[in-house]
């Protein structure tokens, strides 16, 4: 059965008494172009491991199955898990729990994450796979295009998401996918975002610190950096001044016109200073 053709996609359904659940954000990809930029975008061999999460009902899992070595498909959805089960592919785990809740070190060194990841958990799904010991070597994911956007932003419109991407990858988004390319079609515009992962992060900190000195940052992003930082790291106003003059950024600066440089240069100074 194709499962990109919508017709046959719904009697699969109906079938199997399924149909899409809104709450897991739920929507199939019923594009075949877009299914093969995604794979063509992994650039798989067979000593590839890959990890799929919320594989749906197996429309890109069965095209991955082709070109990589094993796969370990995450799918929360005990029935979807379970169809997805009956495909017999010799080169696929199929692990019913939720992502957020699957143990990262199980999957061997260098694996590759390949998803069209489930829309309302996207940003706790990158959170999760980059800030761990055990990061992926590369993630390919479809995604909303704002997100996407979010991710690979520049000094003026960073945000949390962005800097804690970049911080342990390098991000580009390679196309974007209309939602005629979904059943059920999805308000907004996707994207194929491809992420390659460092080695190890951009520069050495303490990672925790480093975040939370960021959202100190951004917890008020509307105001100066001089003043939501004050608030966030309680520490007085004249003080946060200081330490911005020695890293060398403007009294003016709001949270989100810094670089990740300048982030690197705020941290050394903020723990040389032992305040956060």
């Amino acid at each position: 059965m194709n499962l990109t053709n919508l017709a046959e996609l719904k009697t699969y359904l109906k079938l199997a008494g399924l149909k899409p659940n809104k709450n897991l954000g739920q929507h199939f990809l019923i594009d075949d172009k877009v299914l093969n930029e995604i794979v063509e975008t992994a650039d798989l061999n067979i000593i590839d491991n890959v990890l799929e999460i919320g594989p749906g009902l197996g429309v890109l899992t069965q095209e991955l199955s082709k070109y990589a070595g094993n796969i370990v498909a995450v799918e929360s959805d005990n029935n979807l898990a379970e169809i997805l089960t009956h495909y017999c592919l010799k080169n696929l785990l199929v692990i019913n729990d939720n992502f957020l809740d699957f143990d990262l070190a199980k999957m061997p060194k260098g694996y590759k994450v390949i998803a069209n990841l489930p829309y309302n958990i996207t940003s706790a799904i990158f959170r999760k796979i980059l800030d761990n010991s055990n990061r992926p070597s590369q993630i390919v994911a479809l995604i909303q295009k704002e997100v996407a956007e979010r991710i690979v932003a520049k000094p003026g419109k960073m945000s949390v998401l962005a800097l804690s991407v970049q911080y342990f990858a390098k991000p580009r988004i390679i196309s974007i996918v209309k939602p005629e390319s979904f059943w059920p079609r999805p308000k907004i515009d996707s994207a194929i975002i491809k992420i390659d992962v460092y080695n190890k992060p951009a520069f050495d900190t303490d990672t925790k610190k480093l975040f939370r000195l960021i959202k100190a940052g951004f917890g008020e992003k509307r105001k100066m950096l001089k003043n939501s930082l004050s608030g966030g790291l309680s520490k007085d106003t004249k003080f946060m001044v200081e330490i911005l003059s020695k890293a060398k950024i403007s009294l003016s600066s709001r949270p989100q016109e810094l670089s990740l440089e300048d982030w690197r240069r705020l941290y050394g100074i903020c723990e040389t200073k032992k305040i956060i």
